[in-house]
């Protein structure tokens, strides 16, 4: 099985999440995509200190209608902070015979050399790197840590490096919407819409629990 793997605080999840994995998992041909909501991130806090649950709830009814999005609480139930590495890890471990896709922004991607064990990412799984809007798109190879590249060839498919271990990484650079967590959080602290941002069932999740009413702390 094909299995890809889209971690974020999803704080709150919005349509460029779903965008963005819908349109990779046509373009990676694969069979699912598991949302894996962080626990406790480790380069940043959860602005407004929104909890775990509320934030995993929403992941779940915004992927509810889509019978190839599912969602896993595995970054809460192993405690800790929520490092993508040993995510990886655990997903090899428990599903031995899926090929995974690990799916990441270009922003993240270029701050790569800052995450734990980095290196040891490109052994677990493919790699797919999306674009995101105002983020600067170099060439694949001038994207990779310097670090490591030695470690990789460009791959016969374009936009696409081999890691040494075989896997790619892929990077996509389809234009995606334009949406943050961070100015759909501002909205809400503002009193205003936050229609067609989110899915509707967020945004009521979003006013029945009073979420992000106190404004960006961070």
């Amino acid at each position: 099985m094909r299995t890809g793997i889209f971690g974020g605080t999803f704080n709150p999840i919005h349509q460029a999440h779903l965008r963005i994995a819908e349109e990779v998992r046509e373009k990676c041909a694969l069979d699912r995509v598991i949302f894996v909501p962080a626990a406790s991130p480790p380069h940043k806090r959860v602005s407004d200190d929104v909890s775990f649950a509320h934030r995993l709830a929403m992941v779940e009814l915004a992927v509810a209608d889509h019978p190839q999005f599912l969602v896993s609480d595995l970054e809460s139930c192993r405690g800790g902070k929520s490092y993508s590495v040993h995510t990886l890890e655990i997903f090899r471990e428990s599903n031995p015979n899926d090929e995974l896709f690990f799916i990441i922004g270009m922003d993240s991607f270029r701050d790569l050399a800052s995450w734990k064990d980095y290196e040891r990412l490109f052994g677990l799984a493919q790699l797919v790197v999306v674009s995101r809007p105002g983020v600067e798109v170099g060439t694949p190879a001038e994207l990779l840590p310097v670090a490591i590249k030695e470690q990789f060839c460009y791959d016969q498919a374009p936009n696409q490096l081999r890691h040494q271990s075989g896997h790619r990484v892929i990077f996509l650079q389809d234009t995606y919407l334009d949406i943050s967590s961070s100015r759909i959080r501002q909205l809400v602290a503002a009193e205003r819409s936050i229609r067609y941002l989110v899915p509707s069932e967020v945004a009521d999740y979003i006013i029945r629990n009073r979420l992000y009413r106190n404004g960006e702390r961070s």
